[in-house]
């Protein structure tokens, strides 16, 4: 069977299988068929089932997501090992050195973009400073060298955010505000648990990032939220309060579809706003998302071209707490749905990679998460007839826990 240079290793798989058979009575005994894909240096070898139809092979026959090669995992965990060798990050594109005299006496500068169209530069020392100047240079190559395999990925399927995502998160994690305790939450959070358990799944997108903490950041010194967001350089403004004599608890970019940064807390009823010294600014109450906060674990985001490490709430109970959210959503059937997707989905890829999270996850849930995943029974077996051991997890989860 013929190599296909230059197109996509799974992509291959399946147009290859698809094809006419020369040798019908030999294929029909065959289930599966070996495809191989050439690119420079590397040969891949990949299974498909020939008795299954191009829909069922390429994951759109009601199957919620697809595992990556394990050659692309181990791809995603050197980017995250190195990237998080690499504290603190380079803001921004990678830049490039650039040397300018002033007064006399010439200087190194890294010349970058810190948001799309803007550039900046960051002093890094004398002309003589070989050593500054040699430090400089190993970021921006390590920088360069990530950006490249944040392309790499994203074009195998992994989940990536945009650059204003990249920039507001690279800022908090070199202030130490993901070790302090704060956790990402939301869409980002299970774009980020995709990556992590190495599943392609139907692409996210946002315009938010949620941030959360469940109690005061360990740090020495208040980090003051806005401050931070404008630091980034992006014309970030205070959403009002409702009413407007309330605190702001979120900012925004200009414009309809402007990126919005929502900083949430513990509490109830929802959208109560509770003040937060240690970031100088408020937070809006979640109900039961100190049932989600608990023991959140070390993960990386892919964003721009940058593999930032952060801290996210453990996968199973972001599944449980995205059902409970999509029966809270009322008026907003859209997000209802979205919550809910992400959930079954996020759920099957647990059941492959750590099946006993869900059952212990569940069981830690207030009893108003539980009865809310209980309320859709129905629809969660119909979103999980594709993955039979989720829906069968579910059931047994019903029937200890209820």
């Amino acid at each position: 069977m013929a190599a296909l240079p230059g197109v996509r290793f799974q992509e291959a798989a399946l147009r290859v299988a698809s094809c006419p058979v020369n040798l019908p009575e030999f294929a029909s005994r065959l289930k599966f068929a070996k495809v191989a894909q050439e690119v420079p240096n590397k040969k891949f070898f990949h299974w498909v089932n020939c008795n299954q139809s191009l829909d069922e092979r390429s994951g759109m026959s009601g199957f919620l997501f697809r595992p990556q090669e394990l050659a692309f995992r181990t791809q995603y965990a050197e980017l995250k090992e190195r990237s998080l060798q690499a504290h603190p990050l380079l803001p921004g594109t990678p830049g490039t050195l650039y040397l300018r005299e002033k007064q006399g006496r010439a200087y190194w500068y890294r010349v970058y973009y810190s948001t799309p169209g803007q550039q900046a530069e960051t002093l890094v020392g004398r002309e003589d400073d070989a050593d500054a100047r040699a430090l400089m240079a190993e970021r921006i190559a390590f920088a360069q060298w990530a950006a490249a395999q944040v392309s790499s990925l994203r074009k195998l399927g992994f989940q990536v955010a945009d650059k204003a995502v990249a920039r507001v998160l690279v800022e908090l994690c070199n202030r130490g505000a993901f070790e302090a305790g704060l956790v990402l939450v939301g869409t980002l959070a299970y774009m980020a648990w995709l990556n992590e358990y190495g599943a392609i799944a139907v692409a996210a997108r946002t315009q938010d990032i949620d941030l959360a903490r469940r109690q005061k950041l360990r740090l020495a010194a208040p980090l003051e939220f806005f401050a931070t967001m404008q630091a980034t350089g992006l014309p970030f403004v205070a959403v009002p309060g409702f009413p407007s004599l309330q605190a702001s608890s979120a900012v925004k970019l200009p414009g309809v579809q402007g990126l919005r940064v929502d900083v949430l807390a513990p509490g109830q009823p929802l959208g109560r706003v509770i003040d937060l010294p240690d970031l100088a600014w408020a937070a809006q109450a979640v109900p039961y998302y100190d049932y989600l906060l608990e023991n959140p674990e070390p993960a990386a985001l892919l964003a721009g071209g940058q593999c930032i490490p952060l801290r996210l709430p453990q996968a199973a109970r972001l599944v449980f707490h995205k059902l409970y959210s999509s029966t809270q959503r009322q008026g907003f059937p859209e997000k209802a749905k979205k919550d809910r997707l992400q959930a079954v989905t996020l759920a099957a890829v647990l059941c492959e990679e750590d099946s006993e999270s869900l059952p212990a996850a569940f069981a830690a849930a207030p009893l108003a998460i539980r009865k809310a995943v209980a309320s859709q029974a129905d629809a969660l077996r119909q979103a999980l007839a594709a993955h039979p051991e989720a829906g069968a997890i579910f059931a047994a989860c019903w029937e200890q826990g209820m």
